[in-house]
C-alpha cells in the first residue's frame, strides 16, 4: 500500500459540496454528559476547516455497541451537543444516519453548516459492511473524508464500503496519526526503541514479530515479560504468565537476534502476595521473586536501566504499561519512566510516540501526555499498524483514489 498516494482535501474546492466525514465520536458518556472530550477536540480543527471553506459537513460515527437496533443510551445526540460546544458554532442532529430523516437534515444544510447523523450501529448493515447500506450513506455526500484512524482497522460500511462509491480522501487527523507512526516505523531517526507492555504475549505476538525488524531496542515489560522469563528458566512465582507461549517468546528473541534488535527485560520487580491497593510490597531482583508472590510492577533499577537505554536512542514507540498501573502502588514504574521520557522529549533528545488506551491513561495519570511528541487516540488500529497490517479505511482511500468526477483510479500495491 503506497501511503504516499494518500490525498487530503487541501486545495480541493469543497464550497457547497456535501462532505461526508467518518469521525470517531465514540467517547465516554455518563448520565448524558461527555466525560472525556479528547477525541472531539482533536477532530474539531478538521471540521472547522471544511466548514470555513464552505462545505456542507455531514459527520457520521458509531457509538458503543448497541444490540440489534436503536437504543437511547447509545444515541449520538449528547455528543453532537458537546461537539457544538467545542466548535463554538451550531451543530444540527439527525435522528437517523440514512433514510428520510438523514436526507432532510443534509438537504437543510447551507454552506459552512455541520450536521451529526445518528449512530451508524443502529443499522446492522454498518458492521456487516453491507453494500446497500454503504450506498445509502454515500448518497448523502459528494465527497468522503476518512478521519477516524481509531476505527480504520474495521472493514465496516462507513470506513471501507463507502469508499467504493465516493471520491475519497484522508482527513487531517487521519494524516496526523499515519505520519506519526510512519515517522517511528518507516523513516525514524535512529537508534530506535519500542516499549511493549501489557498483560499477555498472546495478544501481541504479531506486534513483537514486526517490531523486531523495525527497531534497534525492544523493551518488554508488564505481564508479558513474565513469559519471557519463564522461557529462560526464571521462576516468576505466582505471577501472571503464559507457559504455553514459552516457545513463542524464544522465537521472538531468536528473530530479534537475527535482525540485530536487542530485547531488554526488567532486571528487578515490585512484588506482592496479591493484587490489591495498599498491599505490602517489596522490590527484588528478578532472579529472587518469592514463590508466594507475583510481579506487579518494574522496580527502580528497571526504570534506571530503561532510561539509560532511551538516552542513547532518538525515537521511541510506546504501547502498554509496565505494571498493573490502575492499582496503587503498581503504577510507579510506569509513571517514573513516563516522566523520564517526557524529560528527554522536552529536551529534544527523543521523539516519543505512544498509543493504546491503557498507555494513554497511564500517561495522563503521570501528567505527561502533553509532553510526548505524539499520543495516538487509537487503540485497535494503533496495534494493527504496529503489526504491519493494512487498515481497511486507509486501504480504501489509497486504493480507490477517485477524481471529483467519480472516475476510479485504482492504485496497485
Amino acid at each position: 500500500m503506497n501511503l504516499d498516494k494518500l490525498k487530503t482535501t487541501q486545495g480541493l474546492d469543497v464550497h457547497g459540496k456535501r462532505v461526508l466525514v467518518r469521525a470517531d465520536l465514540n467517547v465516554p458518556v455518563q448520565n448524558g454528559e461527555v466525560t472525556d472530550a479528547t477525541r472531539l477536540e482533536r477532530l474539531a480543527p478538521g471540521l472547522l476547516d471544511l466548514a470555513d471553506r464552505g462545505a456542507r459537513v455531514v459527520v457520521i460515527s458509531h457509538f458503543g455497541r448497541p444490540k440489534g437496533g436503536p437504543a437511547p443510551e447509545f444515541s449520538l445526540k449528547p455528543i453532537a451537543a458537546k461537539l457544538a460546544e467545542i466548535l463554538k458554532r451550531p451543530v444540527a442532529f439527525a435522528e437517523d444516519c440514512i433514510g428520510p430523516a438523514a436526507e432532510a437534515a443534509v438537504n437543510a444544510l447551507s454552506p459552512g453548516q455541520i450536521v451529526v447523523l445518528e449512530n451508524l450501529r443502529f443499522h446492522k448493515g454498518e458492521e456487516k459492511n453491507d453494500p446497500e447500506f454503504a450506498k445509502a450513506l454515500a448518497a448523502l455526500g459528494d465527497i468522503y473524508v476518512g478521519d477516524a484512524f481509531s476505527s480504520a482497522h474495521r472493514a465496516h460500511a462507513s470506513t471501507e464500503g463507502v469508499t467504493h462509491y465516493l471520491p475519497s480522501y484522508a482527513g487531517p487527523l487521519m494524516m496526523e496519526e499515519i505520519e506519526a507512526l510512519r515517522s517511528a516505523l518507516d523513516r525514524p531517526d535512529r537508534p530506535t526503541a519500542a516499549i511493549v507492555g501489557g498483560a499477555k504475549i498472546s495478544t501481541k505476538i504479531p506486534v513483537l514479530m514486526n517490531l523486531v525488524s523495525k527497531v534497534d531496542k525492544l523493551i518488554i515489560a508488564g505481564g508479558m515479560a513474565n513469559t519471557f522469563y519463564l522461557a529462560q528458566g526464571v521462576d516468576v512465582g505466582k505471577s501472571l504468565a503464559e507457559p504455553d507461549f514459552k516457545e513463542t517468546a524464544l522465537e521472538v528473541m531468536k528473530a530479534a537476534k537475527a535482525k540485530s534488535c536487542e530485547v531488554i527485560l526488567p532486571p528487578d520487580a515490585v512484588v506482592a502476595t496479591e493484587l490489591k491497593a495498599g498491599v505490602v510490597t517489596k522490590t527484588v531482583p528478578i532472579l529472587e521473586v518469592p514463590s508466594d508472590c507475583m510481579i506487579l510492577d518494574v522496580g527502580p533499577k528497571s526504570v534506571e536501566h530503561f532510561t539509560d537505554v532511551l538516552t542513547r536512542c532518538r525515537t521511541l514507540l510506546w504501547n502498554g504499561p509496565l505494571g498493573a498501573f490502575e492499582i496503587s502502588p503498581f503504577g510507579e514504574g510506569t509513571f517514573a519512566l513516563a516522566r523520564e521520557v517526557a524529560r528527554l522529549t522536552k529536551a529534544r533528545k527523543l521523539v516519543s510516540i505512544a498509543g493504546g488506551g491503557d498507555t494513554v491513561a497511564a500517561l495522563n495519570e503521570a501528567g505527561v501526555a502533553q509532553d510526548m511528541s505524539y499520543v495516538s487516540t487509537a487503540g485497535g488500529a494503533f496495534l494493527e499498524w504496529l503489526e504491519g497490517r493494512e487498515l481497511p479505511e486507509v486501504r480504501g482511500v489509497v486504493h480507490r483514489l477517485r477524481s471529483a468526477e467519480g472516475e476510479d483510479h485504482a492504485v496497485p500495491n
